[in-house]
């Protein structure tokens, strides 16, 4: 029986233009670090920091690992460079121009699955603090539902598409993945759950991902071979659906 739902953030519960918005993003964020690196060198970092993420062993957090990875052969204090980085997150992230929108029946599918005591889960790509996460929920207004756990970059020792990254939610919700369904638009970074057990539904808002647009978070060739296909796809306003056959 089904007894927790995870949702995937980016261009499932909230829509906008992912590789525009990171565009952006990078002429943002460089300017809080525009007096110790070149624009060239801090862009290389943080991608390399970000991509080296999906190599970690699991030892430490996914922040331990990226911020090795970017201060690697620089000797400014890890603790200055994460503070800079939060401080961005805290002032400035707002700043970045973004269109959103929410897919049709996202606040009546979220508040129909609260009622059903499932455990909820925002399993988005754990490369960002809660804050950055909490505020691009509040795009889409699902900031006020309550959610059992938001994966960041601090709670979380994998990222996407490591199967272990599904399988350690599990572990924190207390769920096994058969007992899960994951919810998400990308058919290698959301479908993989179906690799640990999970039931997947592949929302179809967004159409097709131009992988080669979104290095910052994905690396098309690096993704594994092997992927089930999603075991249900549609709108997001029909998981509810899916999830009552799923119960019943």
């Amino acid at each position: 029986m089904l007894k927790a739902v995870l949702f995937d953030l980016d261009n499932t519960l909230v829509l906008f233009d992912e590789p525009a918005f990171y565009e952006r993003y990078f002429i943002w964020i460089y300017r809080v670090f525009s007096d110790i690196f070149p624009p060239e060198e801090f862009r290389n970092r943080l991608l390399q920091a970000t991509m080296a993420l999906r190599r970690s062993s699991g030892a430490v957090s996914n922040r331990r690992f990226f911020m090795d990875v970017f201060t690697e052969g620089y000797r400014h204090p890890v603790t200055e460079i994460w503070r800079r980085f939060m401080k961005f997150y805290e002032d400035d992230y707002d700043r970045i121009e973004v269109e959103v929108q929410v897919p049709s029946g996202l606040h009546d599918v979220i508040g129909r699955l609260q009622q059903t005591g499932l455990k909820l889960v925002v399993a988005s790509n754990p490369i960002f603090p809660l804050i950055v996460q909490q505020k691009r929920m509040a795009w889409a207004g699902i900031d006020r539902f309550r959610f059992d756990l938001v994966t960041h970059i601090e709670n979380m020792s994998f990222v996407k598409p490591r199967l272990e990254y599904y399988l350690q939610i599990c572990e924190k919700i207390g769920e096994a993945p058969e007992e899960c369904l994951m919810v998400g638009n990308d058919p290698i970074n959301d479908m993989v759950a179906g690799g640990t057990g999970m039931k997947t539904y592949l929302t179809t808002e967004v159409g097709e991902i131009d992988y080669s647009s979104l290095r910052l978070t994905v690396d098309e060739d690096s993704a594994p071979r092997q992927i089930p296909l999603p075991d249900f796809s549609g709108p997001l306003a029909d998981v509810a659906c899916v999830v009552r056959e799923l119960c019943y």
